[in-house]
């Protein structure tokens, strides 16, 4: 830690105790257990995956320059178009499917994919195999339009959550949806936040983690916003999106999809940072926040977070940085199980949540809780008891995964 020293030892448990000692803060202690093997465990039961998202063709072709648009490219690939950036990361199975229909000399064709993204079907067979009882969807984080004018942010938050909800209510027990809000105006973004979640059925915000059409969580004029989802005891869920999107020309300038790739878990914890140091919790202090991919950096760097806060020249948060840990959730989408084990022993069982981004370019193929050393207690929490509690959801309604042979 920054100008300070470290201290530990060993608590009786057989966890770690951490004391970092800085130059001008306070001690900053944060206690990270052990487990015993992993005990003999009971059946998995249900899970509820978090991070999905769902593009459909009633809310693309908006816009003849925005888009968002999936076009076919010249080598037969189909790309999304958002303004003048182009998509450059795919899903391993689209990856695949170009190599066949490259290799029987043919192109993917757009309308396909168009038609397997309407039908909620589609989307329940993958979750069937996946053993998912449930997803709580959400429109890709290049498509969350910040960066456009409100004539168009708008009507396309709208028309997000009207096709959301319309494909949700063919299987209302296992989809779900995050609203879209067009967050450079957050007086709109509160009301058709507000419109979401009580008239379509949204489970709360989905937001981006950065720069919403040069706005910060820590901006004054983002109130009506934390008020909406205080009133809706609904929480927002935090997904970084690409920065490169809002370079206009320069948008394919980006090399590696590097503010994607890279640039997504900064602007997560760049959320979580703001958020603190900008007294928001302080000023809403139930406020509820989820942020995804293992929370960005955060829980990997919260000791720095929590000893350098309180060196600072300005800050607003009148509690120690760690205090606001309990406004906040992270999932499990991390590759390394001992990532993912850390991120539990560090954070806690119950402020964890699953989600996968299912079907995605980095989503982890595999069941992520498989080899957690958790009580049964702690894993049914993160499989599907937090998101229960978090959105208000009835686990007795929460719909089967059908099994093998059945319909959808």
């Amino acid at each position: 830690m920054p100008g300070g020293r470290r201290q530990r030892r060993r608590l009786s448990d057989g966890g770690w105790f951490f004391r970092g000692v800085g130059a001008r803060a306070p001690v900053v202690e944060v206690r990270v257990a052990t487990h015993a093997p992993t005990p003999e465990k009971g059946p998995l039961t249900m899970l509820i995956d978090l991070h999905a998202h769902a593009p459909h063709p009633d809310y693309y072709d908006q816009d003849p320059y925005w888009g968002p648009a999936f076009e076919s490219q010249p080598d037969g690939d189909i790309k999304l178009r958002v303004g003048d950036w182009i998509l450059s990361l795919g899903a391993p199975e689209r990856k695949a499917a170009l190599r066949k229909a490259k290799a029987e000399g043919q192109a993917l064709n757009v309308q396909d994919y168009m038609a397997r993204w309407r039908d909620p079907k589609t989307r329940l067979a993958g979750m069937d195999a996946a053993g998912q009882n449930a997803q709580v969807v959400s429109v890709p984080s290049h498509c969350y339009m910040y960066w456009t004018p409100m004539e168009y942010a708008l009507p396309f938050s709208r028309k997000v959550n009207d096709v959301l909800a319309e494909y949700c209510s063919g299987a209302p027990d296992r989809l779900m949806f995050w609203a879209q809000a067009p967050l450079q105006n957050p007086e709109e973004a509160a009301k058709e936040i507000r419109r979401a979640c009580t008239q379509l059925g949204a489970k709360g915000l989905g937001a981006g983690g950065s720069n919403f059409g040069g706005l910060e969580f820590d901006s004054r004029e983002m109130d009506p916003v934390w008020e909406a989802l205080c009133d809706l005891d609904l929480p927002m869920f935090v997904h970084g999106y690409n920065q490169s999107v809002t370079w206009g020309k320069n948008a394919n300038s980006d090399r590696y999809e590097t503010t994607a790739i890279v640039g997504m878990n900064y602007d997560e914890t760049k959320a979580f940072w703001y958020l603190v140091n900008g007294g928001v919790f302080d000023r809403f202090p139930k406020l509820k926040v989820y942020i995804t991919h293992g929370g960005g950096f955060v829980p990997y760097q919260l000791g720095r977070l929590a000893q350098t806060n309180p060196n600072l020249d300005t800050f607003h948060n009148k509690k120690p940085v760690l205090d606001y840990l309990k406004n906040f959730y992270f999932d499990v989408e991390l590759h390394e199980l001992p990532m993912r084990q850390a991120l539990i022993d560090v954070i806690g069982a119950d402020r964890i949540l699953y989600g996968s981004n299912f079907g995605g370019s980095d989503a982890v193929r595999h069941d992520l809780t498989d080899g957690l050393r958790l009580s049964d207690d702690d894993l049914q929490r993160i499989r599907w008891s937090n998101a229960c509690e978090l959105l208000h959801l009835d686990p007795a309604k929460v719909g089967a995964v059908a099994k093998q042979g059945e319909a959808a």
